[in-house]
């Protein structure tokens, strides 16, 4: 048995960060329903960051709602938010990400929640926090990755603000939401309590930081400088950083200069004996590094500085890196099939657990599919048990 099996999840969110909570908490064994629109569903099936349409819907949906059930209903609807709040009082989990007052309008938030369930783990994830100013803000990653300095660090000192090309935020806050709800799962099977977690994707995206807001706060309010050239930690010193070489990039972490300058057969190089320089003439180290490595194949340094033990690796996209022996031997790729029969490739849970892979071979589910069970599980049991 894995971990969460017998344990039932009642999920409202959608998009991505609750999604992507769930969808951890699925491959651990939960049992997960997706509370679900009448008629439109979770927005992300028809609108969001990919124009790639599998089956009918986008195939983030697809990616983030594997291994889960669909239970359509019209949340205006007196009888059908009764029967959501038979789902509540049997479930052990309860998720959304709706914007601050959403839960309390429809009459499923915490304390509502609670009084059906008691020891209920209700988790919530919102943009900007219950509180303040921003808390009525639209949670979506770009804003986010905008507002919390995360866009002043990645890209060259002339690039500007530069966002990274993830959805990072909403898949740090699901992150976070799934680690706060595992703790008080623990609690509650040593003492039968329930929790209440809140996540902020503010929050989320300000702890990604710790490491640098750490050094800024301690290093007299000095904003970060990125390097002029080949940046890639806006606080770190040559050599770290991705530089092109004469057919592709080889990406270079921390290392000595003089060693790196004798390996590479780089005279420039040998006269940074100072460590310090390391990082206050990290531009012209770089650009010293940037021109050396156009000479020669990414293949022929890889040579040089692998044996050497020296932190460096090839700069590959998925097509190689899926080709490649060491990704092979991980099987992160597996193949999932909807009710209707539709097969998709998709990634695989990272998480081993006994030395087990947590693959599923269940696919996303079509919007309602799992009404009639559900209702027949759940609902119709209760009004026989109660007649």
């Amino acid at each position: 048995m894995r971990p969460l099996e017998d344990y039932l999840i009642i999920d409202f969110s959608q998009f991505l960060s609750g999604p992507s909570a769930s969808l951890r908490l699925a491959d651990f064994g939960a049992r997960v329903i997706k509370i679900e629109r009448l008629g439109v569903g979770d927005i992300c099936r028809t609108l969001y960051t990919s124009n790639l349409i599998m089956n009918g819907e986008s195939s983030v949906f697809h990616a983030i709602n594997r291994n889960k059930e669909s239970f359509e209903v019209d949340l205006k609807s007196n009888e059908d938010k009764e029967i959501v709040r038979e789902l509540l009082k049997k479930a052990d989990v309860m998720i959304h990400n709706f914007r601050p007052g959403v839960m309390e309008r429809l009459g499923f938030d915490y304390q509502s929640v609670l009084a059906l369930n008691p020891s209920i783990i209700y988790g919530e994830i919102s943009g900007f926090g219950t509180d303040g100013d921003w808390k009525g803000k639209p949670g979506q990653d770009l804003l986010l990755q905008s507002v919390t300095g995360l866009t002043s660090l990645t890209g060259n000192a002339d690039s500007g603000p530069v966002a990274m090309g993830l959805s990072i935020v909403d898949m740090l806050a699901g992150a976070h939401l799934a680690q706060g709800i595992l703790a008080c799962l623990y609690r509650k099977a040593i003492k039968n309590e329930g929790g209440f977690v809140q996540v902020s994707m503010m929050e989320s995206a300000y702890d990604f930081q710790f490491e640098t807001i750490t050094t800024f706060m301690n290093d007299g309010g000095c904003l970060p400088e990125r390097s002029k050239k080949n940046n890639a930690n806006a606080y770190l010193g040559a050599p770290y950083g991705i530089y092109q070489t004469e057919n592709g990039y080889l990406a270079l972490a921390m290392g000595s200069i003089p060693i790196l300058g004798q390996l590479l057969d780089c005279e420039k190089l040998l006269d940074y004996t100072d460590i310090k320089e390391a990082f206050s003439k990290r531009d012209e180290i770089k650009a010293i590094l940037a021109d050396h490595l156009l000479t020669a194949s990414t293949e022929q340094w890889l040579s040089v500085l692998e044996p050497a033990d020296i932190w460096c690796a090839d700069v590959l996209n998925w097509n190689a890196l899926m080709a490649h022996e060491g990704f092979k031997a991980l099987n992160m790729i597996q193949e999932v099939e909807m009710a209707d029969g539709y097969k998709y490739e998709t990634t695989r849970c990272p998480i081993r657990i006994d030395g087990e892979l947590l693959t599923s071979t269940k696919g996303s589910p079509k919007l309602g599919q799992d009404n009639k069970q559900i209702i027949n599980e759940f609902i119709k049991q209760n009004t026989i048990a109660n007649a």
